[in-house]
């Protein structure tokens, strides 16, 4: 943990973001049972998430992320002039603005200059959260118009601003607490510190999983019927004959009620279909869970530079091993 004396350093440098670190043993944890201790135990976890991952369907991924719950959130909703963002404080909304959500969130993101310290995880705080499908409305404005109804009532997109937060290294079986301190307010070390010593403190108690009972399987809904559905994959079919496009996916919604416990469900996914990528978001009103074997995007930086990587799994044929096997699986 950094000194007193380096964050007033550190703070005179200009930087208003500056991370207390404190080290734990967690090899006798899981990654569910430190979410339930350090994030769950408060408001029913409103506003916190777990991030976990499973290489290959087989062994744990090294780092599990969770995220305390956040006393500030961006959420972002409309489309063209009904675009908006609201930054909420408390549960106060504390500042609102027009125009295109990507540009404010990048400019908020501007606000914090952060004292990052060698050593932490490739993940260690800043917005997380999620960037609705609908996001790329706010990119191809030729679809600001066509958005279908929103029958969820959610936003569009919704980030928590994660400034405490717990890091588990599965290889070595740490845990890495981190909390960040404003300098800009009174006592903000202090305070840091002693935030990481009630975690800490936190860790020494048991906590019980939800309960899971037998319930009734009610009936899925579906937004499209069977043949509406295969009339779809038919006209998509031709317009892609014609050229019109190279690739779609025929999307419908699913839903069916749910009355247990959300943490649950995300148990039985995990169980279920482990994945490199899975998540656990408590909005308070809604949960968001899921797993994904897609990596989707990922910019980070590196000695060499920015490096983004992607990895798509969708439309993807397999590779030769040689460039002849390549060229007869073109289509």
């Amino acid at each position: 943990m950094i000194t007193e004396l380096e964050f007033k350093s550190l703070a005179g440098e200009g930087y208003n973001r500056i991370p207390l670190m404190a080290e734990a043993f967690a090899d006798l944890e899981t990654p569910l049972s430190l979410y339930l201790k350090l994030a769950h135990s408060k408001d029913g976890g409103k506003h916190s998430f777990l991030l976990e991952s499973v290489v290959g369907g087989e062994r744990f991924g090294r780092y599990s992320f969770i995220g305390l719950p956040a006393r500030t959130l961006l959420r972002a909703s409309g489309f063209g002039a009904d675009a908006k963002t609201e930054v909420v404080t408390d549960g106060q909304v504390v500042e609102t603005a027009r125009g295109n959500p990507l540009d404010f969130i990048e400019a908020y993101q501007k606000r914090f200059k952060v004292a990052l310290r060698p050593g932490l995880p490739r993940f260690c705080g800043g917005l997380a959260g999620y960037f609705g499908y609908d996001t790329v409305r706010y990119i191809e404005k030729k679809l600001e118009a066509t958005c279908p109804p929103d029958t969820l009532d959610t936003p569009d997109i919704l980030l928590l601003q994660c400034e405490e937060l717990a890091v588990i290294d599965n290889l070595s079986g740490k845990l890495y607490l981190i909390v960040y301190a404003d300098p800009a307010q009174p006592e903000a070390y202090g305070k840091a510190k002693k935030r990481l010593r009630e975690l800490k403190d936190q860790l020494k108690y048991s906590v019980s999983a939800p309960v899971v009972r037998a319930t009734e399987n009610h009936p899925a809904q579906r937004s499209f019927a069977k043949a509406d559905y295969l009339a779809a994959v038919d006209r998509a079919k031709h317009l892609i004959a014609a050229g019109d496009f190279m690739q779609v996916q025929v999307g419908q919604r699913i839903h069916k009620r749910y009355t247990e416990s959300p943490l649950s469900l995300y148990r039985a996914l995990r169980s279920l279909n482990p994945s490199p990528y899975m998540y656990f978001y408590n909005f308070g009103d809604f949960h968001v869970v899921g797993a994904s074997p897609e990596i989707l995007v990922r910019q980070e930086q590196t000695d060499a530079g920015t490096k983004v990587t992607i990895r798509p799994l969708a439309g993807t044929r397999p590779r030769g091993a040689t460039p002849e096997k390549d060229k007869a699986a073109e289509v």
